[in-house]
């Protein structure tokens, strides 16, 4: 039995009360870590904490775990919660068990030779189909009126990320406080508030082939009660992805493939479907902006630290300038 970084397949095998454990690292994620296990009968999906400067309110297991659940019998897929453990004894840090589900995320181009044009603009539409779903979901009919506190979500939203930025500063970055000021001085009035997944986007969903379709929602780490736009200005921002980089680490560049819609079409559709008023995205999308390029400062924090696991941290640094700059175009009404 191999010990992986984070997840002592020993403990998890005692505590489960199975035999032993075979266990590999899901690569892809920059944050909370997932990893495929097994016992040779059944194959789950163990998602935990990173290792190391783990911000304030961020990771939280139970929230995961809870949302996951809560949305089971809804209009959105996602894979069936087994079980969450909250004893850090067990594996060093809290963690959830989760049914494998058949799919692959999307990260990058050569994973999609199958997806023809046709195939690539139903893929868009599914995936702005599915975020207008969640939307609709009521809170309260599935047991999340508590979730979170839509009243000020924007302004707290802008504090808490200023907030995480201060607990990841190692260095100077030039124009960030520009933009949390710009921010913070224009906070729209949120229309209408939903369950918001927090960090949305075509490789936090698993595609499935044949038929094509999405098979599960993933990584709701960041999923609160909010303003349903911040979702969609932070798809926008990952849709286009950063800088116009051809090897973008976070956001692969599948939606540049022939037949994908562009932002506008997949705003277009999410009205339509939602009903939303979406003029005045422009703020949520510099929002956007401002929050990957803070979370991506932290990954670089924990980076240079030695407490990541996975490849591909090198480049995450190099990422938030772009982002900031994106961002004050986008708060000054430039594309």
């Amino acid at each position: 039995m191999t010990e992986l970084p984070g997840l002592d397949l020993d403990r998890l095998a005692a505590h489960l009360g199975t035999g032993p454990l075979t266990g590999e690292l899901i690569p892809g994620g920059r944050s909370n870590l997932t990893y495929r296990v097994g016992d040779g009968h059944e194959r789950w999906v163990l998602r935990r904490p990173p290792l190391g400067h783990v911000l304030a309110t961020a990771h939280d297991m139970s929230r995961e775990h809870r949302v996951i659940k809560a949305l089971a019998d809804t209009a959105v897929p996602v894979p069936r919660v087994e079980l969450l453990c909250e004893d850090t004894d067990v594996i060093g840090a809290p963690f959830y068990l989760m049914e494998e589900v058949p799919g692959v995320a999307l990260r990058h181009r050569d994973q999609c030779p199958w997806l023809s044009p046709d195939k690539a603009r139903a893929l868009s539409e599914r995936l702005v189909d599915v975020l207008a779903d969640l939307h609709a979901v009521d809170p309260e009919d599935v047991g999340l009126s508590d979730f979170g506190r839509p009243d000020g979500f924007l302004k707290r939203q802008v504090a808490r990320w200023g907030k995480q930025l201060d607990a990841s500063r190692s260095r100077e970055l030039p124009g960030i406080d520009e933009l949390r000021d710009r921010l913070a001085d224009s906070v729209p009035d949120s229309a209408r508030a939903t369950i918001v997944h927090g960090d949305y986007r075509l490789d936090n969903v698993l595609v499935t082939e044949d038929p094509l379709d999405i098979s599960a929602v993933l990584d709701w780490e960041m999923a609160t009660l909010g303003d349903p736009l911040a979702d969609v200005g932070l798809l926008c921002v990952y849709w286009n992805g950063i800088g116009a980089r051809e090897d973008d680490p976070i956001t692969g560049t599948v939606p540049t493939l022939p037949g994908f819609a562009d932002t506008d079409e997949l705003v277009r559709r999410y009205a339509e479907r939602s009903g939303a008023d979406t003029g005045g995205l422009a703020w949520y999308t510099a929002f956007a902006y401002f929050k990957l390029a803070v979370i991506l400062e932290g990954i670089h924090f924990r980076f240079t630290h030695g407490k990541t696991v996975g490849a591909g941290f090198d480049q995450i640094g190099q990422l938030t300038l772009p982002l900031v700059r994106q961002g004050l175009a986008a708060s000054s009404g430039e594309h």
